[in-house]
């Protein structure tokens, strides 16, 4: 037998991670013949329901699932670990600033970050769900100097799972057959969902779609709006999409996109298409050798141009804020 793939996952006992320790051990991201070490984080408050979620994996029977570790201590949840999904993070809660948000988030991922750096391996993949997850992940890297930046990433992959369902939707076709979707710049709002450069059964979404003003505007603001759609339905925020995009996210980074395809990741801007250097931000990327890069040469036009800008100034705010926590916590 092949050595498990050991992976953790923060916030294990709340809801994304009740979906996603499931789909982990399933084989869905890192292969269906490949056996996992599961690394569970969480709170102590959280240690009950915790050791219940560790009961279900176990009654699951899941032939990838080699081991399961349940811990509130980052030392061992981190210990040696192939891939991260940092999952818990401070909620916004109503009436609180942004700023807050940031701060106690600060917190958060300054521990996790200092642990990845200690006890992971400098190879481990780190992917952030908490929100503001943009910025998590540069706080996170920040605390960790000695794991590469390129290895932390910022998950927008529900993003683009959302716009990939609007497109098919709208056209009528099974969902697979929508490709290159792009999702720009932050999680958040002022997110941009790109479909310029997306097909449908190979031919050009504009074409397929022939509603210009459905795409640069309604198109735009559901996928944008989509979060607070299901938790107005719901009552509660998106889980079990959330947690399969981010195995999809984690999927990709591991074993490769397709030739032609490309898929979204928040990951440290190099000033790509005039993007703020220094703040992760969400590009198109092709992924080979578990290694990303960011896709060169796409036609940027003026009504795109205007929407990285506002996404691009929305991170830059969020990292001046966090660093400046940062630095009063010195």
């Amino acid at each position: 037998m092949a050595s498990p793939v050991k992976v953790c996952v923060t916030g294990a006992a709340g809801q994304i991670g009740y979906s996603l320790v499931y789909m982990i051990g399933s084989g869905a991201v890192f292969g269906p013949n490949t056996p996992v070490s599961l690394h569970l984080l969480d709170i102590p408050p959280m240690m009950g329901a915790l050791e219940g979620v560790c009961m279900e994996i176990a009654d699951c029977a899941l032939p990838c699932v080699r081991d399961v570790v349940p811990t509130a201590d980052p030392a061992v949840a981190f210990n040696d670990i192939d891939a991260a999904f940092l999952v818990g993070a401070m909620p916004r809660k109503e009436g609180m600033e942004r700023k807050d948000l940031l701060a106690a988030n600060v917190k958060i991922f300054k521990v996790q970050g200092e642990a990845l750096d200690k006890y992971a391996k400098k190879s481990v993949k780190v992917l952030v769900v908490g929100n503001p997850a943009n910025t998590n992940a540069l706080i996170c890297s920040q605390y960790a100097p000695t794991i590469p930046k390129e290895n932390f990433s910022a998950m927008t992959r529900l993003d683009q799972n959302r716009a990939q369902a609007q497109i098919a939707a709208r056209l009528g076709v099974p969902v697979a057959e929508v490709k290159n979707c792009i999702i720009w710049g932050n999680h958040s709002s002022t997110q941009f969902p790109d479909v310029r450069h997306a097909t449908v059964n190979g031919k050009p979404v504009y074409e397929a779609v022939n509603d210009d003003a459905w795409l640069m505007g309604d198109f735009i603001s559901t996928v944008q709006k989509r979060g607070g759609a299901v938790i107005a339905a719901r009552k509660l925020s998106s889980a079990m999409s959330a947690a399969k995009a981010a195995c999809d996210h984690m999927s990709s980074w591991w074993n490769g996109t397709p030739d032609g395809q490309f898929v979204s990741m928040g990951v440290f801007s190099d000033g790509s298409y005039d993007t703020a250097p220094g703040v992760m931000f969400s590009f198109p990327v092709h992924i080979k050798d578990r290694k990303w890069s960011i896709v060169q040469g796409l036609p940027i036009d003026d009504f795109a141009k205007g929407k990285l800008e506002a996404t691009g100034k929305e991170l830059c705010e969020e990292r001046d804020d966090a660093m400046s926590v940062c630095a009063a916590a010195q």
